[in-house]
């Protein structure tokens, strides 16, 4: 991450508040570190202000708004208005400061976003570009066909430990966001590669090494995300799909083709580990979306 300057009781504040939301939301790492991210971003903006964040007044927090607004997405300016509040309700709450200036502040505008979903047909070519003849091509079908076939987080995936995969029952046990669990079923297909991949590729990978997370690097080691994210690019243009691919495009998949087949909301919120109904709804505006272009290019009269 990009240092930026701030000031040295700025730096103090923040890490107060996050060891506060770790010890008391148990929050997980990574929504940790999207925090930190956020208030280091503003406490630099402050400084160029000649200001702090103790002392930041509501216009102050209005004008860091405005100019995110014009710099970076309404989505990621929601998400750090979003981080402000909750950093200025806990120095409010401390004493630290004797008023919120978050306030009364409304959200930027954000249109519904709607993700660009891969077909059935697509995610089977995504499917078969690795090559299995190789253990490391093993491996990276196993992931792609465990993530399309559980809708984990890429975090989560990377993070699986031969503990938490139950292969006689098939089901694996998934700690996802806010330390919440949940037990995912990974289906008949994944199930074979997974044993394939368990049953002695993992082992070749290893060599002789010791390790007890499920997907490995030569040197023994859980693989990374960012390394996991190379991969899925790789195989998008590998496959003809494109490069615009994430991890995440596979949970979208798994997610809106498991409702165009019949699932209920409730059932698919489950599974993806939303805390938030409304945050599942998302894809039934995909899968309706979906049917409405479908009927517009096919139908005589669309």
């Amino acid at each position: 991450m990009k240092q930026v300057a701030i000031a040295e009781s700025d730096q103090a504040l923040i890490e107060q508040f996050l060891d506060a939301m770790w010890l008391e939301a148990g929050l997980s790492r990574n929504t940790l570190m999207a925090y930190r991210s956020d208030l280091e971003q503003y406490a630099a903006w402050l400084n160029s202000q000649q200001s702090e964040l103790s002392d930041a007044s509501r216009s102050k927090v209005l004008n860091y708004v405005g100019h995110c607004v014009t710099s970076i997405a309404a989505s990621s300016s929601s998400r750090r208005l979003s981080s402000l509040r909750r950093f200025y309700r806990y120095l409010n709450r401390e004493g630290n400061i004797s008023e919120d200036p978050t306030s009364n502040i409304d959200s930027p505008i954000t249109g519904r976003y709607l993700p660009n979903i891969l077909s059935e047909d697509a995610v089977e070519k995504l499917l078969n570009s690795p090559n299995s003849t190789t253990a490391l091509g093993v491996r990276d079908r196993t992931m792609l066909e465990t993530l399309y076939a559980t809708g984990l987080r890429v975090s989560e995936l990377v993070q699986l430990s031969r503990a938490e995969l139950d292969e006689a029952a098939g089901l694996v046990r998934v700690v996802g966001k806010g330390d919440r669990e949940r037990i995912v079923p990974v289906g008949q297909e994944c199930l074979i590669w997974l044993r394939r991949y368990l049953g002695g590729v993992r082992a070749e990978i290893l060599d002789g090494k010791i390790s007890d997370d499920i997907f490995i690097t030569k040197r023994g080691k859980a693989i990374s995300r960012q390394r996991f994210w190379q991969l899925i690019k790789h195989y998008g243009l590998s496959s003809g799909i494109g490069s615009q691919l994430s991890p995440h495009t596979l949970r979208h998949a798994f997610a809106t083709h498991l409702i165009n087949h019949g699932a209920d909301l409730r059932s698919v919120q489950m599974l993806l580990g939303h805390s938030d109904l409304s945050t599942t709804q998302i894809y039934t505006h995909v899968a309706r979306a979906r049917l409405q272009a479908l009927h517009a290019s096919h139908h005589p009269r669309g």
